[in-house]
């Protein structure tokens, strides 16, 4: 049973935790942050979620899904979209890393190109590890929301 006070602090807190997590998402192959920290933080605002909505909340609320709620946690669909995000990421970043190996080029070596009058940026710089920080993030999310579903059904 949760509170009002959580379910409006999350509500409030949830969206801003979310861009920051985006914000260091793109921001990691130059400066700290990543595909690592931005997967921490976007399942930390789904921990925030779950605390004061509950488990079925993401399903039920935002999916639109009929929830069985004699249904064992890991075979939830949810946690199977976790956990296949999991493994999407996980062959995202290895395929990233591999392709430049198809040039010649040692493993995860990267590039980069410039786009130049981006709205809010002027200009930006898109590297090829925005791909493996990608899978990262993935791998990051799908892993923990796994886990954090799975016991915290329990």
């Amino acid at each position: 049973m949760t509170t009002v006070i959580m379910r409006t602090t999350a509500r409030v807190i949830v969206p801003i935790i979310l861009v920051v997590a985006i914000s260091l998402f793109f921001d990691g192959h130059n400066l700290p942050g990543g595909g690592f920290i931005g997967g921490v933080l976007t399942t930390t605002a789904f921990a925030i979620v779950y605390m004061g909505f509950g488990l079925d909340f993401l399903e039920r609320g935002i999916l639109g899904r009929d929830v069985d709620p004699g249904k064992e946690p890991s075979r939830d669909r949810v946690v199977l979209a976790y956990r296949r995000l999991f493994a999407y990421g996980f062959a995202l970043a290895v395929l990233s890393g591999l392709a430049p190996l198809l040039f010649g080029k040692p493993f995860l070596t990267q590039t980069f190109e410039m786009l130049e009058g981006v709205p809010i940026y002027d200009h930006l710089e898109v590297a090829s590890a925005l791909a493996f920080d990608f899978g990262v993030y993935c791998v990051v999310v799908g892993g923990l929301l796994t886990i954090l579903s799975v016991v915290g059904a329990e």
